[in-house]
C-alpha cells in the first residue's frame, strides 16, 4: 500500500516522495529494509533529511471510555544533506533495526487485525511534510510461532488481537503499547475460563510472556482475573517440549496459587518464573494508564484472522488497513 502526495507543505512543483519496503516480512528485533524514492520538483530543493517513523494504531482505555489512536513508535533518518535538482529521480537505499517489542502483524501469512505502518517524513527548505505511508508487515520471532502453534495444537483457539496503550507493571516493557492476543480456551479449561489474554515482551536476551486468564465465577463465588508471567529464551527453541512447557503454565495460571511464583529453573530451562509481586494490579493498571489518545484512530477493528494456526479458530478477516491510513491522512490534511 502506497500512497503519494505532493508536499503540501512546499506548494504546487515541488518533489514527490515514494517509500518502497523489501517485500521480505520483518521479525521483531530484525532488519527492514527498502529504498526511499525522490522525484525532482520544477526547480532545485535542498533535501534536509528523511526520516522514517514507524507508526501503530493502537486502543487506550480511561475514565471516560475508550479511544483510538495513532502511536509513532520509532524513528530514524535514512538520508539528507543534498540537493534534489529539477525533475532529477533519486533513490535512496536504507536498513534500520525495527524494535524488539513490535507488534506481530501475521503468522503463516494470515493477518491478526494489527495494523502498523512505516510513514516517510522529507524535510525540505525549512518545512517538513509526511509524504508516504505504507503497511508494515511484522512476522512472529521462532519462540512467539512456536508458542501459537503449541497453543493452537493443545485447542486454544484465536479470537482477536489488538494493540493497548500503557504499560505492564513488573515487567521490562519500553514501547508505550502492548500487543494483546485474546484466545479462547481450550476444553480442557473451559469450565474454569472464559477467554485468556496473551503478550508478548521481546528482548535481545529472551522474551517475557504475560498470560491473563478471565476466569468464571461459581455459584456463589464471582468470577476474577489471574495474571502470572513467565520468561523464555530465544536459543534452542525447536528442541522444547512446548505444548508440556504452555499446559503447564495454563495450570499455574488457572489455580492461581499465591505460591506459583517459585524460584527460576535451572540454567538452560526453556521457561522460568518471573516475580510475581504487583504483577495482577500493574497489568489492569498498565491497561488503563497514559493520557487519552485523540490523535486517532484503531487498529483493533481490523478483524479476526482467518486460519491461524493449526486447531485455532478460523474467522474473518476485514481488510481494512487501507481505509485505516486514508483516514489518517485525510484528518492531517485537515
Amino acid at each position: 500500500m502506497v500512497f503519494k502526495r505532493l508536499l503540501g507543505a512546499i506548494g504546487v512543483g515541488g518533489p514527490t516522495v515514494d517509500t518502497v519496503l523489501d517485500p521480505a516480512s520483518v521479525r521483531p528485533g530484525g532488519t527492514l529494509s527498502g529504498r526511499v524514492r525522490l522525484a525532482g520538483g520544477k526547480t532545485d530543493f535542498e533535501i534536509e533529511h528523511i526520516t522514517l517513523e514507524l507508526v501503530a494504531r493502537v486502543e487506550a482505555e480511561h475514565e471516560e471510555g475508550e479511544s483510538e489512536g495513532v502511536v509513532a513508535f520509532d524513528r530514524f533518518t535514512v538520508g539528507g544533506g543534498f540537493r534534489l535538482a529539477e525533475g532529477e529521480q533519486r533513490s535512496v537505499p536504507f536498513s534500520v533495526v525495527v524494535p524488539w517489542e513490535t507488534p506481530v502483524t501475521e503468522l503463516h501469512g494470515q493477518r491478526l487485525g494489527v495494523v502498523l505502518g512505516v510513514r516517510t517524513e522529507l524535510s525540505v527548505a525549512g518545512a517538513k511534510d509526511k509524504g508516504d505511508l505504507d503497511e508494515l508487515t511484522v512476522s512472529p520471532l521462532p519462540v512467539q510461532e512456536a508458542v501459537l502453534e503449541a497453543l493452537g495444537g493443545l485447542g486454544f483457539g484465536f479470537r482477536s488481537a489488538d494493540l493497548e496503550y500503557g504499560r505492564i507493571g513488573g515487567t521490562g516493557q519500553r514501547l508505550p503499547f502492548y500487543q494483546e492476543i485474546e484466545l479462547l480456551p481450550s476444553p480442557q479449561y473451559a469450565q474454569q475460563v472464559n477467554e485468556i489474554e496473551l503478550t508478548f515482551l521481546a528482548n535481545p536476551g529472551g522474551m517475557e510472556v504475560v498470560l491473563e486468564a478471565d476466569k468464571r465465577g461459581g455459584f456463589l463465588s464471582p468470577g476474577q482475573d489471574a495474571l502470572t508471567r513467565f520468561t523464555v529464551s530465544h536459543e534452542a527453541v525447536q528442541q522444547q517440549d512446548w505444548p508440556s512447557i504452555i499446559d503447564g503454565w495454563m495450570r499455574q495460571l488457572v489455580e492461581h496459587r499465591s505460591s506459583a511464583h517459585g524460584a527460576p529453573m535451572g540454567h538452560g530451562s526453556p521457561a522460568r518464573f518471573g516475580s510475581g509481586h504487583g504483577h495482577e494490579a500493574g497489568h489492569h493498571e498498565g491497561r488503563r494508564s497514559g493520557p487519552g489518545m485523540g490523535t486517532a484512530v484503531a487498529a483493533g477493528a481490523a478483524g479476526l484472522a482467518a486460519g491461524v494456526v493449526g486447531g485455532m479458530v478460523a474467522g474473518e478477516v476485514v481488510d481494512e488497513v487501507g481505509d485505516f491510513f486514508e483516514g489518517d491522512e485525510e484528518e492531517e490534511e485537515g
